[in-house]
Parts: structure tokens; sequence; C-alpha cells
């Protein structure tokens, strides 16, 4: 079997549980990621990413990670697991729990698990801090930086279908999630998800790659101190926010393609987020190469898009050592990614609309170097 699938198979433990393994046992897999990036191309202190991490100094905090999964089999058919990881939140460090949770097989296609799960809705959601599962170093960002929601207290079912030519499986997700760290504007502020329902299918084929589509809805809460006075305040109380993402990929141990196309309305507060991305890439031996066009349109400021070019290098079956680089443009007046302070948003929001004048842009180079591994 081709190393990666090896790879993949050995970090799906939380979605698979290997429930056919004997009461009592236990087992440990430990991952993790180091990793420095730096922004070029843009004056001093802009900063870019979900938390603003990324700015014109090599910088390790943005992609650094390690991290532990702890599967214990209660009984053949229940299983506890846990993941723990070491991770920066803006600039300090410290741990999260991002899994807790029960498994219970109740048929040989039926799953049901309940505790700290995962929300579904990326097609690397699953292995989202697990850098050995996809060729970046750093995620495309305009798709998988819409949502920072990563995990959520609630339940899910997984239903498998084994077919002729592969397998489907349905999961269907709730719950909710409270008090999670939500960065905008240069800020970071607590955010409440009431309501969370959510359902997928993936599509699993011998030799046709995987497809997958994903649907998620919450109740959104969150208090946005810099429009404290303004008419805008408490906008952001109590409205509905729905997610749709359909992907695909394939991966035949040689050629790679990945692609994931989604959509983000919060009624009643922003317009809509259209995003996408289309990776192709080739392995020659432990070397790899890939290409990747990302885009996200904003309906109210404009355009970001983006080109990354990258190269991976298998030292061992277990770690992983790639570099890319990444080139930024914004039109229309989109921030994209990029981050503006409230105060320096709200003015020129206020120009644009009062004034005429457009709102800046900004562009960037973003070059990155790291390694992935497993122990």
């Amino acid at each position: 079997m081709h190393p990666v699938r090896i790879l993949s198979l050995t970090l799906l433990l939380a979605s698979s549980p290997l429930l056919a393994q004997e009461a009592g046992d236990f087992s440990f897999n430990g991952f993790g990621t180091l990793g420095i990036t730096r922004l070029g191309g843009e004056d001093s202190g802009r900063s870019y990413g979900i938390q603003g991490q990324v700015n014109d100094r090599w910088r390790g905090d943005e992609l650094s990670r390690l991290g532990g999964q702890f599967t214990y089999h209660v009984r053949n058919d229940l299983v506890a697991t846990a993941q723990v990881k070491a991770a920066a939140d803006q600039d300090s460090w410290g741990l999260d729990l991002d899994w807790l949770y029960l498994a219970w097989e109740t048929t040989d296609r039926l799953t049901l698990r309940a505790g700290r799960l995962r929300n579904p809705v990326y097609m690397y959601s699953e292995t989202l801090n697990v850098g050995v599962t996809y060729p970046w170093l750093r995620l495309p960002d305009e798709v998988y930086y819409q949502l920072q929601i990563a995990d959520y207290e609630g339940a899910d079912l997984l239903y498998s279908i084994p077919l002729d030519f592969g397998s489907l499986t349905w999961q269907v997700n709730g719950g909710q999630a409270h008090n999670r760290n939500h960065f905008i504007h240069d800020d970071q502020h607590d955010m409440d998800y009431r309501k969370i329902f959510g359902i997928n299918a993936t599509l699993t084929t011998h030799d046709w790659g995987t497809f997958r589509i994903a649907y998620s809805e919450a109740s959104l809460n969150m208090h946005l101190p810099y429009m404290d006075g303004t008419p805008l305040e408490g906008i952001a109380d109590d409205v509905k926010g729905k997610f749709t993402a359909v992907g695909y990929q394939y991966d035949d141990g040689t050629w790679m393609a990945t692609s994931e196309a989604t959509r983000i309305v919060i009624e009643g507060l922003t317009p809509s987020y259209d995003a996408f991305y289309v990776m192709a890439g080739r392995r020659f031996g432990n070397l790899g190469a890939h290409l990747t066009y990302a885009q996200l349109d904003d309906e109210f400021t404009g355009r970001q898009s983006s080109w990354t070019g990258g190269l991976t290098y298998r030292l061992t079956p277990m770690v992983i050592l790639k570099g890319e680089y990444k080139r930024v443009d914004n039109a229309g007046g989109s921030q994209g990614v990029f981050v503006r302070e409230g105060n320096e948003y709200l003015e020129a929001l206020a120009r644009s609309q009062l004034l005429g004048q457009p709102m800046r842009t900004f562009d960037g180079d973003i070059l990155s170097a790291g390694i992935d591994f497993l122990f």
C-alpha cells in the first residue's frame, strides 16, 4: 500500500473507531508540524490570517502545533477517544481539547458518537491539524478561514452503505458551541453557536476518487465592542448562519487533485461569501509538487485570489518536508484574509459609503517552510 494511504488510515482513527479490537485495548498516536511563515510585499505592520499571525517577520506560531490522540476500547462495540493539541492562540500558547467523545457501533454500518466532536463542514475537518493528510503547509485560506469553529458539544451518527464501486457514508450532527474564540478586525471575541445542525454525504469510489457535499447551520451570537454606541450595536445577536460545501479528492499515489467550493450566508448581517480552490499535483517518488488556485468573493467588498506552488519531500514514511510560495491579490476593495483594525475598517467603510472613496486593497507574498510528522 502506498505510504500516503497508510498515513491516512492511521490518522482517521476518530472517524473509524476500529471496534474490532478487544475491550481494554489502548492506543496513542501523535502528530505535529514545525513550520515558519512570512508575509512580504506589504507595508510594515500589516498582518494576514485568521488570527493575524503572519506578518513581515518569520514566525512559527501559525503553522506549528503538537498533538496526540488517545483511544480506549471500553468494550468491543464502545470506544472512547480524546485528542489534545498544543498550539498558539494569537500570541500565546496553550492546550486545546479538540475531541472527547464515545463512539458506539450499533451495527456494521451505523455508528453513534457523543461528546466534543469536530464540526464536519470541510473535506479536511477530521484531520484539520494533521498536516501529513494534505499536501499544503497552510490549507487554502480563502476557504478554510471562513468558519473558525472547529469543534462543538453534541452528537452525530455515521451510516455507511457498501457499493460495488466503493461506499457511501451519511453523517448527521447537532449540538452547540459556547464561548468559542472568534478573530475579527485585529481582535478576539467570544462567539456562541447554538442549534448547530449539519448533514453531509461522502461517496468514496475505488477508481474515481472521493466526492463530498455538506450543509451546516447555526444560530450565532457575538458581541462586537467597536460597534457599541453606533446604530450597529447588537447587530451580531441571534443571527442565523448557513454554510454549504462541495468537494472532490483524488489520489492514486502518483497523481493527486483536490477541490472544494463553499458558500456562507449570515442572514441580515453580512452579504454572502463564495469561495473555492482547485489543486493538482504529482509525485516523483519521494518528491511531490502541487499548484493551487483559490478565490474568495465577498458581495460587498470584492475578491481575493491567490496562486500557491509547493514542494514536498518524504524523508521517512512518517515525516514530510514542505515548502510553498503563495501570491495573494485583492480587488474591488476587498481586504480578503488580511487584517484591519476595527476602527480602521469602520472609517474606510464610512468613506466608501459617504464619499465614494474606494476601500484600500492589500496584496502580498507568503513564504512558508516546515515539516509534518507522526509518532
